[in-house]
């Protein structure tokens, strides 16, 4: 039986194949990055105080929900707004920038959606690989 395999192969990579311009530290949201889409999202509907975040985002720590927040007002995704207050109140609001955010995260979360099944089986075969080992 013939091989109809596509021999060809790949351009090769080169040193200049990522755009020395915009490194991959500048992104706000890296993929596998757990938290940070998810505050995101959780701020959509408008300005959200702590205590809210953590609602939805069960199972993150405080420090974690305090350093996402810390990296997106950093990056221009969100504002942080301090009432002077007693006790004190801090509300975050996604920025116009942040809101630029929607629509890759919707995407993002269509994709899970559709994929969630065939993600968890090659998941699972991969496991039972590694337990024959």
């Amino acid at each position: 039986m013939p091989d109809t395999r596509d021999t060809t192969a790949p351009a090769p990579l080169t040193a200049d194949f990522f755009d020395p311009a915009c490194p991959q530290s500048a992104m706000p949201i890296r993929i596998g990055e757990k938290w940070a889409g998810m505050v995101v999202a959780c701020l959509a509907d408008g300005p959200r105080r702590f205590s809210e975040l953590k609602v939805p985002l069960r199972g993150i720590t405080p420090k974690v929900l305090t350093e996402t927040l810390r990296a997106l007002e950093r990056d221009g995704m969100v504002t942080r707004t301090a009432y002077p207050e007693t006790p004190p109140r801090v509300e975050y609001e996604l920025t116009d920038l942040g809101r630029t955010l929607l629509g890759p995260i919707q995407a993002c979360r269509e994709w899970a959606a559709e994929n969630l099944p065939a993600l968890l089986a090659a998941r699972e075969a991969h496991q039972e690989g590694l337990d024959r080992r």
